[in-house]
């Protein structure tokens, strides 16, 4: 593509090194804070942006670097790769999906009412399809947006969403025919200011304790016909046009977290000792460190195959479920081996790889469960 021209490995390499001193300063002294109160502070959102490390491959006219998409995969990899699976989580859904959203099926009025100030960190962004009977199931939602002249008044609840709580901006999925199916299905953009908008809980998870995961609730909000983002009625189209980068990136975040997993589990097998001998030392340590690296690094090399076809314009949905359910299916696997050569010190909060844990299990589930991949992927090998 014309727009990875400009831009060479030196440069990603020091986008790289830029972001871990960014990482190193800014996240990583306070992160198990954030965890414990089990939210990161707004404040975060405009660090990140005036440092420049949100929405980078947005063109420059809408605040971002014009960067291809691989710089963008350089941002998760880092913070999945240090333990910061939260923050991953939800500058991802800001950067790489609801920008996104706005970016290619927008109007230009509402890319620049809200992109440059999600580059920014001024503006935060969140996407709204999960309903409590509606999860990968994205057919069953029932929040309707229902038209008032040139006015739509939307009604209904979002749960499981990610940056809720602090969120101005959502990409929301709503009913304008609910007798239609997939045909009667909207996007729009939601100003979460609007009368009528509040805010639930932030609820409580098993991992990802400092990402703010919230129940949302639309009550008579009234937003004009200007908000309907890329053509009303259809919103299933463009939810389907869109899935390929959403789980691209899941996928490479999981693989980053699986290297920085074994990363810590290597230094630690080779400083602990038992019997008189480092743990490294073991067969079993060994072998299993083998299988490992093994995995790691075939899942390495497809989701940078995958990160390629998909800057070319060639990927596929079936292709970017395969390479989401593969890669997270895989950190599951590398984080309970990886705990258990911790032994006792595995299960306990003040080991890093506790959260590693408890953090990977909702890559199988969010995105899309590794079920629904798996018949994704069939259909595309012999249909329906």
């Amino acid at each position: 593509m014309n727009e990875r021209s400009t831009f060479d490995a030196a440069d990603k390499a020091l986008f790289r090194d830029s972001f871990r001193r960014f990482l190193e300063a800014e996240i990583e002294p306070f992160y198990d804070d954030w965890e414990r109160a089990e939210i990161w502070p707004r404040e975060v959102w405009q660090k990140l942006g005036e440092n420049g490390f949100l929405c980078v491959d947005l063109p420059e006219q809408y605040g971002g670097y014009g960067a291809p998409f691989d710089f963008s995969c350089v941002v998760v990899e880092e913070m999945s790769r240090a333990g910061y699976g939260a923050l991953s989580s939800g500058v991802s859904v800001h950067s790489d999906i609801a920008a996104p959203y706005i970016l290619h099926l927008g109007s230009e009025e509402q890319r620049q009412r809200y992109l440059p100030k999600m580059a920014s960190g001024e503006c935060v962004g969140a996407i709204g399809m999960s309903e409590p009977a509606a999860g990968s199931d994205l057919q069953g939602i029932r929040t309707t947006a229902l038209r008032d002249g040139d006015d739509f008044i939307i009604n209904g609840q979002k749960t499981f969403i990610t940056n809720g709580q602090h969120c101005d901006v959502m990409v929301l999925a709503a009913k304008t025919d609910p007798g239609a199916g997939a045909r009667g299905t909207t996007l729009f953009t939601l100003d979460c200011h609007l009368p009528g908008f509040t805010r639930g809980r932030n609820l409580e998870k098993i991992g990802l304790h400092s990402g703010d995961t919230s129940e949302l609730f639309m009550e008579d909000v009234r937003v004009s016909k200007t908000d309907v983002l890329g053509g009303e009625g259809k919103g299933f189209a463009n939810l389907m046009n869109e899935l390929p980068r959403e789980r691209l990136i899941l996928g490479v975040g999981c693989v980053a977290a699986a290297e920085g997993i074994f990363d810590i589990t290597v230094e630690y097998v080779t400083e602990r000792k038992a019997f008189g001998e480092a743990l490294s030392s073991f067969q079993n340590t060994r072998y299993k460190l083998a299988d490992m690296k093994t995995q790691i690094e075939l899942n390495r090399a497809l989701a940078d195959r995958y990160v390629e076809r998909f800057q070319s314009g060639d990927l596929t949905p079936a292709e970017a479920s395969l390479c989401k359910l593969a890669a997270s299916e895989m950190e599951g696997i590398v984080a309970d081996q990886c705990l258990q050569l911790f032994g006792g010190y595995g299960y306990m909060r003040e080991y890093k790889i506790s959260r590693f844990y408890l953090d990977a299990r909702v890559q199988r589930i969010y995105g899309g469960t590794s079920e629904i991949m798996k018949e994704l992927i069939a259909r595309s090998i012999v249909g329906r």
